[in-house]
């Protein structure tokens, strides 16, 4: 970060879902580390617990509502007890989201809803509680965390592409609405990501192929023209400039974070 980095957000406040753990948590960190507020919200509240602790370490306020974002009315309570505590919001974060993969013969129609709720409706939840306070502030910055299946499809993952998909096209969708507000929307697309999500699907690959977990691990490296995971981290920086007001002419983008696999 530059030397006056931790002065860019001082002020602001950031309200990130999914924080818990991995990206979720290490944007927290790195909003609190430049000088924000920050709101958190996440399904495990012992997880919460200590990244509030970790935040307040800092010097900085921390709040945080353990909330089911697929579910509206705990996407409303979240909300409303965010704002009141922060006095407002000024930058969102739409982390939380889950995968799963199935080939698409015999696909469970259960895995199909779960995929969608996860990743695509509870962004519209979160935006729809929040945004008629970017609208009357007339200021704002959403960015979600997409994925690069947002952008591309693959084998095992017609419901996770889908959901990505679509908060692709709910993202330009809004950022086109909010234009005269000075809200800009924009998504993260990341590849695999060194972080709990990614361990979990390095187990389900290892088991399903009867590779070990290194060699799963290996194999989605290699997914990457850099022959690596991104670094949650990587993450938390483009964020943090999606966020900054000398980003303000962006919106509506898709950004690849994948270590070159998709140049477009």
């Amino acid at each position: 970060m530059p030397q006056n980095a931790h002065l860019a957000f001082e002020g602001k406040k950031a309200v990130i879902t999914g924080a818990s753990r991995g990206i979720g948590r290490s944007i927290a960190l790195a909003f609190a580390e430049a000088g924000a507020d920050v709101g958190i919200a996440a399904r495990t509240e012992s997880d919460l617990e200590q990244l509030v602790a970790d935040i307040q370490a800092m010097g900085r306020r921390c709040l945080a509502v353990q909330c089911d974002v697929t579910n509206p009315e705990q996407v409303n309570h979240m909300v409303t007890t965010l704002l009141a505590g922060l006095g407002g919001v000024d930058i969102l974060v739409n982390n939380a989201g889950s995968a799963g993969s199935h080939k698409f013969l015999d696909h469970p129609d259960d895995l199909w809803h779960r995929m969608l709720a996860a990743n695509l409706t509870s962004v519209y939840y979160v935006c729809k509680a929040l945004i008629p306070q970017f609208i009357e502030r007339r200021s704002g910055r959403i960015i979600t965390i997409a994925s690069i299946a947002s952008r591309v499809g693959g084998r095992y993952m017609a419901a996770y592409a889908a959901s990505k998909h679509g908060v692709l096209g709910l993202t330009r969708a809004l950022a086109t609405e909010m234009l005269p507000y000075n809200v800009t929307v924009n998504a993260i697309c990341p590849g695999y990501v060194n972080t709990p999500m990614t361990d979990n699907s390095i187990r389900n690959i290892s088991t399903f192929t009867g590779m070990s977990e290194a060699q799963a691990r290996e194999t989605l490296a290699k997914t990457s023209p850099q022959n690596r995971l991104i670094e949650p981290e990587e993450i938390a920086a483009l964020a943090l400039f999606l966020a900054q007001e000398s980003s303000k002419g962006i919106t509506g983008q898709a950004i690849n974070v994948d270590g070159g696999g998709i140049m477009s």
